[in-house]
Protein backbone atom coordinates (compact mmCIF):
# COMPACT_ATOMS: atom_id res chain seq x y z
CA UNK A 1 0.00 0.00 0.00
CA UNK A 2 2.70 2.35 0.69
CA UNK A 3 4.55 1.73 -2.44
CA UNK A 4 1.20 2.41 -4.46
CA UNK A 5 0.77 5.37 -2.13
CA UNK A 6 4.41 6.60 -3.02
CA UNK A 7 4.27 5.85 -6.86
CA UNK A 8 0.87 8.04 -7.21
CA UNK A 9 2.87 10.51 -5.24
CA UNK A 10 5.68 10.91 -7.72
CA UNK A 11 3.15 10.66 -10.42
CA UNK A 12 1.37 13.75 -9.20
CA UNK A 13 4.35 15.91 -8.82
CA UNK A 14 5.94 14.88 -12.28
CA UNK A 15 2.37 15.57 -13.84
CA UNK A 16 2.03 19.28 -11.63
CA UNK A 17 3.54 22.13 -13.85
CA UNK A 18 6.74 23.83 -13.01
CA UNK A 19 7.01 27.27 -11.96
CA UNK A 20 8.37 29.37 -14.99
CA UNK A 21 11.43 31.06 -14.47
CA UNK A 22 11.46 34.74 -14.04
CA UNK A 23 13.19 36.39 -16.62
CA UNK A 24 15.83 38.62 -15.49
CA UNK A 25 15.94 40.80 -18.97
CA UNK A 26 13.73 43.73 -18.83
CA UNK A 27 10.79 44.05 -21.45
CA UNK A 28 11.72 45.12 -24.63
CA UNK A 29 9.93 48.30 -23.71
CA UNK A 30 12.14 49.33 -21.20
CA UNK A 31 14.91 49.35 -23.41
CA UNK A 32 12.52 51.95 -26.12
CA UNK A 33 12.91 54.52 -23.18
CA UNK A 34 16.42 54.01 -21.98
CA UNK A 35 18.14 54.06 -25.43
CA UNK A 36 17.10 57.14 -26.93
CA UNK A 37 18.62 58.79 -23.73
CA UNK A 38 21.60 57.09 -23.90
CA UNK A 39 21.83 57.83 -27.43
CA UNK A 40 21.05 61.93 -26.89
CA UNK A 41 23.53 61.74 -23.75
CA UNK A 42 26.49 60.28 -26.11
CA UNK A 43 25.52 62.79 -29.01
CA UNK A 44 25.24 65.67 -27.15
CA UNK A 45 28.00 65.40 -23.55
CA UNK A 46 30.16 61.93 -24.34
CA UNK A 47 30.85 63.10 -27.93
CA UNK A 48 31.66 66.54 -27.55
CA UNK A 49 33.87 65.85 -24.89
CA UNK A 50 35.70 62.91 -26.56
CA UNK A 51 35.92 65.94 -29.40
CA UNK A 52 37.75 68.41 -26.88
CA UNK A 53 40.50 65.92 -25.62
CA UNK A 54 41.17 65.34 -29.25
CA UNK A 55 41.48 69.47 -29.71
CA UNK A 56 43.41 69.95 -26.55
CA UNK A 57 46.21 67.80 -28.02
CA UNK A 58 46.16 70.52 -30.98
CA UNK A 59 46.85 74.33 -31.70
CA UNK A 60 43.51 74.94 -33.23
CA UNK A 61 42.33 78.66 -32.13
CA UNK A 62 38.63 77.65 -33.20
CA UNK A 63 38.50 78.40 -36.49
CA UNK A 64 41.37 77.59 -39.65
CA UNK A 65 43.85 75.13 -39.60
CA UNK A 66 45.35 72.94 -36.81
CA UNK A 67 48.51 70.63 -36.26
CA UNK A 68 49.32 68.64 -33.38
CA UNK A 69 51.33 69.83 -30.59
CA UNK A 70 50.95 66.67 -28.65
CA UNK A 71 51.34 67.43 -24.25
CA UNK A 72 52.30 70.97 -25.05
CA UNK A 73 49.21 72.98 -23.91
CA UNK A 74 48.92 70.83 -21.00
CA UNK A 75 52.48 72.00 -20.17
CA UNK A 76 52.50 75.26 -20.99
CA UNK A 77 49.63 75.56 -17.97
CA UNK A 78 51.51 75.11 -15.45
CA UNK A 79 53.93 77.88 -16.63
CA UNK A 80 50.74 80.15 -17.10
CA UNK A 81 50.44 82.95 -14.16
CA UNK A 82 47.00 84.02 -14.78
CA UNK A 83 45.81 79.91 -14.76
CA UNK A 84 47.33 79.36 -11.76
CA UNK A 85 46.06 82.52 -10.02
CA UNK A 86 42.35 81.78 -11.86
CA UNK A 87 42.62 78.34 -9.42
CA UNK A 88 44.26 79.60 -6.75
CA UNK A 89 41.23 82.22 -6.71
CA UNK A 90 38.54 79.19 -7.16
CA UNK A 91 39.94 77.17 -4.83
CA UNK A 92 40.02 79.72 -2.22
CA UNK A 93 36.51 80.60 -2.98
CA UNK A 94 35.38 77.81 -3.13
CA UNK A 95 36.45 76.94 0.44
CA UNK A 96 35.03 79.54 1.88
CA UNK A 97 31.93 79.13 0.44
CA UNK A 98 31.45 75.65 1.06
CA UNK A 99 32.43 76.08 5.29
CA UNK A 100 30.18 78.85 5.32
CA UNK A 101 27.31 77.49 3.15
CA UNK A 102 26.82 74.27 5.53
CA UNK A 103 27.25 76.16 8.65
CA UNK A 104 24.02 78.35 7.52
CA UNK A 105 22.48 75.58 6.66
CA UNK A 106 22.81 73.12 8.93
CA UNK A 107 21.84 75.89 11.59
CA UNK A 108 18.96 77.12 9.52
CA UNK A 109 17.47 73.66 9.43
CA UNK A 110 17.98 72.59 12.97
CA UNK A 111 16.13 75.95 13.59
CA UNK A 112 13.24 74.89 11.18
CA UNK A 113 13.26 71.40 12.22
CA UNK A 114 12.35 72.43 15.65
CA UNK A 115 8.75 73.30 16.66
CA UNK A 116 7.82 76.79 15.28
CA UNK A 117 5.05 78.25 14.38
CA UNK A 118 4.40 78.88 10.26
CA UNK A 119 7.60 75.96 10.08
CA UNK A 120 6.54 74.72 6.17
CA UNK A 121 6.38 79.12 5.34
CA UNK A 122 9.54 79.34 6.38
CA UNK A 123 10.93 76.22 5.01
CA UNK A 124 9.48 77.70 1.42
CA UNK A 125 10.82 81.27 1.91
CA UNK A 126 14.27 79.88 2.58
CA UNK A 127 14.13 77.79 -1.02
CA UNK A 128 13.21 80.55 -3.29
CA UNK A 129 16.79 81.86 -3.62
CA UNK A 130 17.31 78.53 -5.50
CA UNK A 131 14.87 79.20 -8.22
CA UNK A 132 15.50 82.48 -9.08
CA UNK A 133 17.91 83.03 -12.02
CA UNK A 134 21.61 83.70 -10.78
CA UNK A 135 21.92 86.72 -13.49
CA UNK A 136 19.05 88.51 -11.73
CA UNK A 137 19.92 87.87 -8.32
CA UNK A 138 23.88 88.89 -9.82
CA UNK A 139 22.85 92.07 -10.78
CA UNK A 140 20.05 93.24 -7.64
CA UNK A 141 23.06 92.02 -5.34
CA UNK A 142 25.13 94.46 -7.71
CA UNK A 143 23.48 97.70 -7.42
CA UNK A 144 23.33 96.31 -3.59
CA UNK A 145 27.29 96.49 -3.34
CA UNK A 146 28.12 99.35 -5.17
CA UNK A 147 24.91 101.82 -4.61
CA UNK A 148 23.06 101.11 -1.10
CA UNK A 149 25.85 99.54 0.94
CA UNK A 150 27.92 102.76 0.61
CA UNK A 151 25.60 105.35 1.68
CA UNK A 152 23.90 102.83 4.71
CA UNK A 153 27.68 101.52 6.04
CA UNK A 154 29.51 105.18 4.43
CA UNK A 155 31.49 105.16 8.38
CA UNK A 156 33.24 101.75 7.08
CA UNK A 157 36.00 102.37 5.26
CA UNK A 158 35.78 98.98 3.57
CA UNK A 159 32.23 99.78 2.53
CA UNK A 160 32.74 103.49 1.94
CA UNK A 161 33.67 103.03 -1.13
CA UNK A 162 32.53 100.27 -4.23
CA UNK A 163 33.59 96.96 -3.01
CA UNK A 164 33.26 95.61 -5.86
CA UNK A 165 36.45 97.89 -7.34
CA UNK A 166 37.97 96.89 -4.38
CA UNK A 167 40.53 94.24 -5.73
CA UNK A 168 41.52 92.62 -2.38
CA UNK A 169 37.84 91.77 -1.06
CA UNK A 170 35.57 91.73 -4.14
CA UNK A 171 36.00 87.90 -3.87
CA UNK A 172 33.44 88.47 -0.62
CA UNK A 173 30.79 90.01 -2.59
CA UNK A 174 31.04 86.84 -4.75
CA UNK A 175 31.05 84.66 -1.49
CA UNK A 176 27.73 86.52 -0.35
CA UNK A 177 26.05 86.02 -3.36
CA UNK A 178 26.52 82.49 -3.71
CA UNK A 179 26.22 81.43 0.21
CA UNK A 180 23.30 83.26 -0.30
CA UNK A 181 21.60 81.41 -3.05
CA UNK A 182 23.48 77.93 -2.14
CA UNK A 183 22.08 77.67 0.99
CA UNK A 184 18.39 77.29 -0.19
CA UNK A 185 19.51 73.67 -1.49
CA UNK A 186 21.98 72.27 1.40
CA UNK A 187 19.46 73.53 3.81
CA UNK A 188 16.66 70.81 2.22
CA UNK A 189 19.19 68.04 2.47
CA UNK A 190 19.53 68.70 5.69
CA UNK A 191 16.49 68.74 6.27
CA UNK A 192 15.88 65.23 5.01
CA UNK A 193 18.59 63.90 7.37
CA UNK A 194 17.21 65.62 10.50
CA UNK A 195 13.73 64.06 9.99
CA UNK A 196 15.27 60.47 9.91
CA UNK A 197 16.30 61.05 13.40
CA UNK A 198 13.74 59.44 15.96
CA UNK A 199 11.91 61.69 18.04
CA UNK A 200 12.75 59.24 21.29
CA UNK A 201 16.69 59.36 20.93
CA UNK A 202 16.54 62.83 22.47
CA UNK A 203 13.73 62.01 25.10
CA UNK A 204 16.37 59.23 25.58
CA UNK A 205 19.64 61.97 25.57
CA UNK A 206 17.39 64.63 27.94
CA UNK A 207 15.94 61.99 30.52
CA UNK A 208 20.60 61.18 30.92
CA UNK A 209 20.83 64.83 31.44
CA UNK A 210 22.48 65.82 27.71
CA UNK A 211 21.95 69.25 26.66
CA UNK A 212 21.33 70.54 23.21
CA UNK A 213 25.23 71.01 22.40
CA UNK A 214 25.66 67.24 23.65
CA UNK A 215 22.54 65.81 21.65
CA UNK A 216 23.65 67.69 18.63
CA UNK A 217 27.66 66.58 19.17
CA UNK A 218 26.54 62.83 19.78
CA UNK A 219 23.00 62.44 18.24
CA UNK A 220 22.25 64.71 15.45
CA UNK A 221 25.73 65.36 13.23
CA UNK A 222 26.66 61.63 13.74
CA UNK A 223 23.07 60.33 12.59
CA UNK A 224 22.95 63.09 9.55
CA UNK A 225 26.98 62.51 8.44
CA UNK A 226 25.75 60.60 5.36
CA UNK A 227 23.77 64.17 4.35
CA UNK A 228 26.44 66.16 5.55
CA UNK A 229 29.14 64.45 2.90
CA UNK A 230 26.56 65.07 0.47
CA UNK A 231 26.31 68.71 0.95
CA UNK A 232 29.73 68.91 1.09
CA UNK A 233 30.97 67.37 -2.04
CA UNK A 234 28.69 69.05 -4.05
CA UNK A 235 29.03 72.31 -2.56
CA UNK A 236 32.86 72.24 -3.30
CA UNK A 237 32.05 70.86 -6.51
CA UNK A 238 29.77 73.78 -7.72
CA UNK A 239 31.75 76.46 -6.41
CA UNK A 240 34.61 75.45 -8.13
CA UNK A 241 33.04 75.67 -11.26
CA UNK A 242 31.44 79.30 -10.21
CA UNK A 243 30.87 81.26 -13.16
CA UNK A 244 27.16 82.99 -13.22
CA UNK A 245 27.60 84.86 -9.95
CA UNK A 246 31.01 86.22 -11.07
CA UNK A 247 29.72 87.57 -14.29
CA UNK A 248 26.81 89.60 -12.07
CA UNK A 249 29.04 91.01 -9.59
CA UNK A 250 33.23 91.73 -11.35
CA UNK A 251 33.17 90.28 -14.29
CA UNK A 252 36.29 88.71 -13.67
CA UNK A 253 37.76 91.91 -11.94
CA UNK A 254 39.14 94.31 -11.03
CA UNK A 255 41.52 93.32 -13.51
CA UNK A 256 41.71 89.40 -12.90
CA UNK A 257 41.49 89.45 -9.31
CA UNK A 258 37.73 87.18 -9.27
CA UNK A 259 38.65 85.42 -12.74
CA UNK A 260 37.62 81.86 -11.82
CA UNK A 261 39.01 79.09 -13.90
CA UNK A 262 35.63 78.30 -15.77
CA UNK A 263 35.78 82.71 -16.66
CA UNK A 264 38.70 81.64 -17.97
CA UNK A 265 38.23 78.84 -19.86
CA UNK A 266 35.30 80.37 -21.59
CA UNK A 267 36.97 83.89 -22.46
CA UNK A 268 40.03 82.37 -23.61
CA UNK A 269 38.54 79.43 -25.88
CA UNK A 270 35.61 81.18 -27.25
CA UNK A 271 36.94 85.01 -27.87
CA UNK A 272 40.42 84.50 -26.91
CA UNK A 273 41.57 82.55 -30.12
CA UNK A 274 42.92 79.60 -27.38
CA UNK A 275 40.29 76.81 -27.77
CA UNK A 276 42.76 74.50 -27.97
CA UNK A 277 45.05 75.59 -24.75
CA UNK A 278 42.21 76.63 -22.72
CA UNK A 279 40.10 72.94 -23.69
CA UNK A 280 43.54 71.11 -22.66
CA UNK A 281 42.56 73.67 -19.28
CA UNK A 282 38.99 72.27 -19.23
CA UNK A 283 40.18 68.56 -19.63
CA UNK A 284 42.83 69.52 -16.66
CA UNK A 285 40.23 71.17 -14.48
CA UNK A 286 38.12 68.08 -14.95
CA UNK A 287 40.40 65.85 -13.35
CA UNK A 288 41.56 67.88 -10.53
CA UNK A 289 37.71 68.06 -10.01
CA UNK A 290 37.35 64.53 -9.69
CA UNK A 291 40.41 63.58 -7.51
CA UNK A 292 39.47 66.49 -5.47
CA UNK A 293 35.70 64.86 -4.97
CA UNK A 294 36.80 61.45 -4.78
CA UNK A 295 39.01 62.22 -1.88
CA UNK A 296 36.29 64.35 0.39
CA UNK A 297 34.34 60.98 -0.26
CA UNK A 298 37.05 59.00 0.87
CA UNK A 299 37.79 61.05 4.01
CA UNK A 300 34.42 61.33 5.04
CA UNK A 301 32.91 58.50 4.64
CA UNK A 302 35.45 57.03 6.54
CA UNK A 303 34.24 59.69 9.40
CA UNK A 304 31.17 58.03 8.70
CA UNK A 305 32.06 54.86 9.74
CA UNK A 306 33.73 55.86 12.87
CA UNK A 307 30.66 57.40 14.40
Amino acid sequence: MAIVTTSTTRTQADAAPTPRKRSKLAPRAYYWFVWPAVLAFAAFHTLPVLIGVFYSFTNYAGYGNWDFVGFANYANIFRDDRILQAYGFSFLFAIVATILTNAFSLAIALGLNAKIRARNFWRGVYFVPYILAVLVVGYVFQFLFSNSLPKILSGIPLFADNILTNPDWAWTAVVVLAVWQACAFSIIIYLAGLQTIPGDIYEAASIDGAGPARQFRSITFPLISAFFTINVVLSLKGFLQVFDPIIALTNGGPGTSTESVTMLIFRGGFSGGEFAYQTANAVLFFIVITIVSLLQFRVLQRREADF
